[in-house]
């Protein structure tokens, strides 16, 4: 009994190297397949209430040309959510209410913003409570946002 154990120690100390490799690389194959499912499983969740759609905004704004994420926005009653787009959280990276944001302007991306953003869409400038706030959307994105912004909900106050 004990040859037997013996024998078969030495035959898994003998697997070659290359099957070792294919082990490895296979189980990198299958992490990056179910990191990929994840995020289509978390971007279904997040559009689930609707009101989504695609925003990059500017985290590090110490240059002029850098600091974009793409990521994916959503309205609620009274907020703009902004979720990254290749992140696992379930929770937003940032939020900012209706009634602190104030729309500055619009531009077109310069320089290397153009090939950091989606090719179709705008950077617009908003102050968020003594912070400036750049977002980058697409035309479309940008009349919903601003008709967002406009909008109170019922029995809001209307004279502030």
């Amino acid at each position: 009994m004990t040859r037997a154990l013996r024998r078969r120690d030495e035959e898994v100390r003998r697997v070659p190297w290359w099957q070792w490799v294919i082990d490895v690389a296979g189980l990198v194959l299958l992490g990056v397949l179910l990191y990929g499912l994840a995020l289509v499983l978390r971007r279904r969740w997040i559009a689930r209430r609707g009101g989504t759609f695609e925003v990059s905004h500017r985290l590090h704004q110490q240059r002029p040309d850098r600091g974009w994420v793409l990521g994916m926005g959503r309205y609620t009653d009274d907020s703009l959510e902004w979720f990254r787009v290749f992140s696992l959280s379930p929770r937003p990276r940032s939020s900012w209410r209706r009634g602190e944001l104030v729309y500055d302007g619009r531009r077109e991306p310069q320089g290397p913003e153009r090939h950091t953003l989606y090719p179709d869409h705008l950077v617009i400038c908003c102050q968020a409570r003594e912070e400036v706030v750049e977002l980058a959307m697409s035309p479309a994105s940008l009349t919903g946002f601003q008709s967002w912004l406009e909008a109170r909900r019922p029995g809001t106050d209307w004279s502030r």
